[in-house]
């Protein structure tokens, strides 16, 4: 008899500092990756998608498993999951799976940093209720976005938990795939692996995470080579550094043979990075200093200067709607120069109902209430436009099927703004194009975006500047209001120690 395995994924990143909240209509609506789906459709909604259960599902089927699927979902990151949805999804995927039982495993697709109303640590709340259900017997693993916060409860709650590798993730699928394998050598026995968990005492900014880019190069070259026969599974999560509660930072979590193993290993990679903290630091513009050496070397480029747009990031929380970085670019005169996504629902619209050609008049942007953000006031010009319903193929999204509402280039001098109904990350090219901007005959591209982009846009870039405009995620994660930290956590590498007030 093959062996019957229920899965499902629920994700979300978290940022407590955010100023939107993710109800059930963000889950509903996807932004950028599959909608809610539940049942034998989750097999159809995450095919070909770069996720933790594609992968997973291409595993299992290859092993001759009986897969199960209870629901998957995700949305953009923002503030916090309402206690509704969050509710109404882990009900809804713990009773699936319960009405699937008995089963010889269950895989869950997480994110690892997702805070709700009610609950500081959502996945040690999904993970403690799924082994409620199940039981403590039967085998339960969970693949995790490297910028998971892990916490004492994710730990106690799975049998292991296994992260992504590399930032951009373009190996979400790959995890996925990775954690049906360590579910193989574990299903049907009693063999379980002892666990460490070691958390790092100091917050990394995502800015400078990239697994590319040192120290985290050197980090999970040497995490790739620890692991072994002893050792089957070791990770490394940087961390979501905007989470206001007791568990967020970077973290190692080692399974091994022996408890002596894992301890070993999860204090030999933790030392490691602890050794590289002043490496988790890089250099930073203002919008008007990146666009003037943008547009210097531009001059001589080749290929577009790309400047990460990292404090409105939507990855990290934010709207995608903040002015910045555009209003830098138009108020230097930038030349070829595009920026996007620009999430502003009623100018999509309001291009929409003027047609290509037009001249409108606009507030553009700003509506989230940024501090130090205001909305690009001034006419534009319609340069195209789009349903927001396209195809991402590129290596971060993996074929994900966009669907970003009513979408325009506007276009300003010999500025165009990509605008959209719905935020996602601007993480692909194809989110250029789809409103009639090549990419790669810009000058200039500033992107939504800390490090995702980077998957797509490294390869046509002349070189990659990091600007910090008003936003909500500050690349400097000490400049957040914290108020709930682990006590005696520094709030930036080599930064100032948290200490309640």
């Amino acid at each position: 008899m093959p062996y019957r395995v229920a899965f499902g994924g629920f994700l979300h990143e978290t940022n407590t500092f955010a100023p939107s909240k993710a109800g059930m209509e963000a889950f509903e609506e996807g932004g950028g990756w599959p909608v809610l789906t539940r049942g034998e459709a989750v097999f159809e909604a995450v095919h070909t998608v770069n996720v933790g259960a594609a992968g997973f599902i291409e595993e299992g089927h290859r092993r001759g498993w009986t897969l199960l699927p209870a629901l998957w979902c995700a949305a953009s990151p923002s503030a916090h999951v309402t206690r509704d949805a969050f509710e109404r999804i882990t009900g809804d995927l713990v009773e699936r799976i319960r009405a699937v039982l008995p089963v010889d495993a269950v895989f869950l697709d997480l994110h690892g940093a997702m805070v709700a109303d009610h609950f500081d640590d959502g996945e040690g709340e999904i993970l403690r209720r799924v082994r409620l259900a199940i039981g403590p017997d039967v085998p339960l693993v969970a693949s995790l976005d490297l910028h998971g916060n892990v916490t004492p409860l994710m730990v106690e709650s799975a049998d292991a938990l296994i992260a992504y590798r590399t930032y951009p993730h373009v190996d979400m699928a790959e995890t996925g795939r990775r954690s049906a394998e360590y579910l193989a050598t574990i299903i049907g026995t009693e063999k379980r692996h002892a666990k460490a968990l070691r958390q790092i005492p100091f917050l990394i900014p995502i800015a400078w995470q990239a697994t590319a880019m040192e120290p985290c190069r050197t980090i999970y070259g040497r995490l790739a080579a620890r692991q072994s026969g002893s050792v089957p599974t070791l990770s490394f999560l940087p961390g979501f550094p905007a989470a206001d509660f007791p568990d967020c930072g970077p973290s190692v979590v080692a399974y091994g043979v022996t408890q002596a193993d894992a301890d070993a290993a999860a204090d030999e990679i933790a030392a490691l990075v602890i050794a590289s903290e002043e490496a988790f630091r890089g250099r930073v513009y203002t919008p008007d200093e990146g666009v003037r050496e943008a547009m210097r070397l531009a001059e001589s480029a080749s290929r577009p200067v790309v400047i990460s747009d990292t404090q409105d990031n939507p990855g990290a929380g934010g709207d995608s709607d903040t002015m910045g970085m555009a209003r830098a670019l138009v108020q230097n005169h930038a030349q070829r120069a595009a920026i996007g996504m620009i999430v502003d629902p009623a100018a999509a619209a309001a291009a929409h109902a003027a047609g290509t050609g037009a001249t409108i008049r606009l507030a553009l942007g700003a509506k989230s209430g940024v501090p130090g953000d205001a909305p690009l006031e001034a006419e534009f010009t319609v340069e195209a436009l789009s349903d927001g319903n396209f195809v991402a193929p590129g290596p971060f999204y993996g074929g994900a099927r966009m669907k970003l509402g009513p979408c325009a280039c506007l276009r300003i001098g010999d500025v165009r703004i990509a605008v959209a109904s719905r935020k996602a990350q601007m993480a692909d090219q194809a989110m250029y194009r789809q409103v009639g901007i090549e990419p790669t005959e810009q000058a200039i591209l500033v992107n939504k975006s800390s490090v995702h982009f980077r998957a797509d846009f490294e390869p046509i870039a002349e070189t990659i500047l990091v600007c910090a405009a008003p936003g909500p995620m500050p690349v400097d994660p000490a400049a957040l209001p914290w108020t709930r930290l682990r006590p005696g956590t520094r709030m930036a590498p080599l930064g100032p120690v948290f200490r309640p007030s």
